[in-house]
């Protein structure tokens, strides 16, 4: 029988004890103890393994009884929430949506911004190497400019522009390291050389906003793979990533599969991951249960594509410089009608894939281990083991939100 494991010695940081079922890396551990000493994990796993008296004084949170206990969730798609839009390039709006979103669960993201002109771009970009800088954010997602007109999306077409190397030079040396993925189109002309730049500085590249057919979609993922790998990148981390599959690139036909069928025989051979906006508005939870069947949780990010009216009320939002109307829910570009982001938070995804019959244990893994891999954390987020950060969501059995610890601290 394996003893007790023994608690680091006392010390002057401060202590919780959570009580619950555990879910970590695809796994359910019943009657469960998370043990957080500062901003660090002691513990997680059995009570049985666990010597509690040895701990010494601790906080003890009364959560409902049989509770989930989650690790904070890890978002690589989040345009903002709670009213502040991240593409918007604002200080005050950013940290209104930073401070949602935490609160909310997701203790670790990547700023999304949209595609927009030149000098916006740049000044969100130093935005963000702030506030990346302060601890708040991951990093920063680029969703353009350089996307498809056929597959724009809520994108503002007057922006969309072919790929430009000096252009794409100025944003990654802007970004001071801080750029973590990018969304491109890899049918435009140009794309290949794009995909080097971006693995060559340590950018994951991100297939999407595409019109392109099979073979483009399978040479290029092949391509970022290859180049991300010479780049010194192994593991999850070195594999590039789909853009909200299904969305913004044309449906699968069984005589032109498309960028679909490419993405998906990609992913489910490990050498990409998907994103999917699984908030039963972007996809059918029919669709979301079949992804996870056909490629495996390992190989899906689940991500929310939240904008600013994530958490608040129907009414008339902006995302980036695009007006933007929230009804029932749903939000649509005011312009053309096609939707523009999401309204849910990533504990609302993780709620509706369960509810499509994809085991918890799978869509937690897809929410948090795997985003994190991507963004090569997994020593230190996306989990809950001895060592890691303490980020935690502790849930009810319906699913809904009972607390979130991030680094250590409790969020009200």
């Amino acid at each position: 029988m394996t003893p007790p494991e023994q608690p680091s010695a006392p010390s002057d940081a401060t202590r919780e004890l959570v009580f619950g079922t555990i879910v970590t890396d695809g796994r359910v551990i019943e009657d469960g103890i998370l043990a957080v000493e500062g901003d660090r994990i002691v513990h997680a796993g059995p009570a049985t393994d666990f010597d509690i008296p040895a701990f010494g004084d601790a906080g003890r949170r009364v959560f409902p009884a049989g509770c989930y206990i989650f690790p904070g969730f890890v978002d690589l798609h989040c345009h903002g929430g709670n009213g502040g839009d991240f593409p918007e390039g604002e200080e005050t709006s950013a940290r209104k949506a930073i401070d949602f979103l935490h609160r909310s669960g997701t203790t670790t993201f990547l700023a999304s911004m949209v595609t927009a002109p030149r000098e916006d771009l740049l000044r969100g970009i130093r935005l963000f190497v702030k506030l990346a800088d302060e601890g708040l954010i991951a990093g920063i997602h680029l969703e353009g400019p350089f996307l498809s007109h056929a597959r724009c999306g809520a994108q503002n077409p007057a922006y969309l522009l072919d790929p430009d190397p000096a252009l794409m030079e100025e944003l990654i040396g802007a970004a001071a390291g801080k750029l973590a993925t990018m969304t491109y189109a890899p049918e435009l002309p140009g794309a290949g050389a794009l995909v080097d730049l971006m693995t060559s500085h340590g950018v994951t590249p991100s297939l999407g906003h595409t019109d392109c057919d099979d073979s483009t979609a399978a040479a290029s993922l092949a391509a970022a793979r290859e180049g991300l790998e010479s780049a010194g990148f192994d593991g999850v981390s070195s594999l590039p990533t789909v853009t909200h599959l299904f969305n913004g690139m044309p449906p699968m036909h069984h005589r032109a599969p498309g960028p679909v069928a490419a993405c998906l025989r990609t992913a489910q051979s490990g050498k990409a991951v998907v994103e999917l906006i699984a908030d039963d508005v972007h996809l059918d939870p029919r669709t979301v249960a079949t992804v996870f069947q056909l490629v495996g949780a390992a190989n899906i990010v689940l991500v929310t594509d939240s904008m600013a009216a994530a958490g608040l009320s129907d009414g008339s939002y902006m995302l980036g410089p695009s007006p933007v109307t929230v009804q029932n829910g749903v939000a649509t570009l005011d312009a053309t009608g096609s939707i523009a982001g999401g309204t849910a938070t990533m504990l609302d995804v993780v709620r509706c894939t369960v509810a499509a019959g994809v085991g918890l244990a799978d869509a937690v893994f897809a929410a948090t281990a795997v985003p994190a891999a991507v963004l090569g954390g997994s020593d230190e987020i996306g989990g809950l083991r001895r060592g890691l950060c303490a980020d935690a969501v502790v849930v009810d059995r319906d699913i809904a939100l009972a607390g979130v610890l991030r680094h250590g601290q409790w969020l009200s």
